[in-house]
């Protein structure tokens, strides 16, 4: 029995049809300028992903290029010791898993900072231990658009302290002295200062969220001189970490501490408890009070007194509004 043109056509086509190939007439509006240009496009592969040992291969692989890096000093440190690198690979991911796991942190007004440029950021301390100006830092550092660095500034004793001394320089911090402020701001540095101090560092739990003196201004005379915009921050949660009960003072003066504290887990647990308590935090920024305008009045007093009692001002009712917020210490 023959076949005729078109029965061939036809049956070459049902047995194309059959293997999953397309019959050559039947090509797509896609396939035919390819094929005017001589080109057969290729079978469409998916899209290659990394497997799970792909990822552990990168992060091993990142891992010694950095241990490479810092055995043989190809890393950069900066005037004040500050080093970057050390910083964003090793601090920040366990200060990461802290803010965000453990504490649940809430971070609001993150457009108030300055893209770029010097800033001073001023905040409220508290918790026995500074661990809110290292949390700051973190969170300052991975919730901004361009992700800076905070230069955190801190009390002499903290300098005055080995293995604490070389860790805070390595993370950005300075000696709280205004020539350091001041030099700092000049090279466009955002700034973080607790004016409190110990005094507010180390307040009994009775005495949470009540704001402490800020000294004598220090911080406005180089925010000023700079032409610095202050940024308050409110932070709630850190005086929850390590409850005080009790200060005692023999024993502070003995060891040449501002404070020895009591709390419900030191020294009662020993090394346990140093484990922070999971509070729920809460840290706004607030926004920016402009100091360009005041740049001649730096050494003015009253000027100075009334720019911190501002800024204090501040602080103490954005803690409270945050206070209604979270209305659970240890909530969700």
């Amino acid at each position: 029995m023959s076949d005729d043109g078109t029965g061939g056509g036809r049956n070459s086509a049902d047995r194309a049809g059959r293997l999953g190939v397309p019959p050559k007439d039947d090509a797509t509006d896609l396939d035919r300028p390819a094929r005017r240009n001589g080109h057969v496009p290729g079978p469409v592969r998916p899209a290659v992903t990394d497997r799970p040992g792909d990822v552990w291969d990168q992060r091993v692989a990142a891992g010694l290029a950095f241990l490479r890096r810092r055995l043989s000093g190809q890393y950069e440190v900066d005037e004040f010791g500050f080093d970057p690198e050390l910083t964003e690979q090793v601090f920040h991911p366990v200060l990461r898993r802290l803010y965000r796991d453990w504490f649940r942190t809430e971070v609001f007004g993150v457009q108030n900072l300055p893209v770029d440029g010097a800033g001073l950021v001023v905040g409220n301390h508290s918790g026995t231990v500074a661990m809110d100006a290292m949390v700051l830092s973190a969170v300052l550092h991975d919730q901004h658009p361009r992700h800076r660095f905070l230069r955190l500034l801190g009390a002499d004793l903290v300098f005055r302290m080995p293995v604490v001394s070389e860790l805070v320089r390595k993370s950005g911090g300075t000696v709280a002295c205004n020539p350091d402020a001041e030099r700092l701001l000049g090279r466009g540095e955002l700034v973080g200062v607790f004016p409190e101090g110990f005094k507010g560092v180390g307040k009994l739990y009775a005495d949470r969220y009540k704001l402490q003196r800020f000294g004598r201004g220090g911080f406005v005379s180089a925010a000023l001189r700079t032409g610095t915009p202050i940024i308050p921050v409110a932070i709630v949660g850190a005086e929850e970490t390590y409850p005080m009960l009790a200060d005692i003072k023999p024993l502070a003066r003995l060891l040449k501490l501002p404070y020895f504290p009591l709390t419900p887990t030191f020294p009662w647990l020993g090394p346990l408890g140093a484990v922070p308590l999971p509070s729920k935090w809460l840290i706004e920024f607030c926004p920016p009070i402009p100091t360009d305008h005041l740049v001649d009045s730096a050494d003015d007093p009253l000027v100075v007194f009334n720019l911190a009692d501002q800024v204090r001002e501040t602080i103490q009712q954005t803690v409270h509004k945050l206070l209604e917020q979270r209305p659970d210490p240890f909530g969700p």
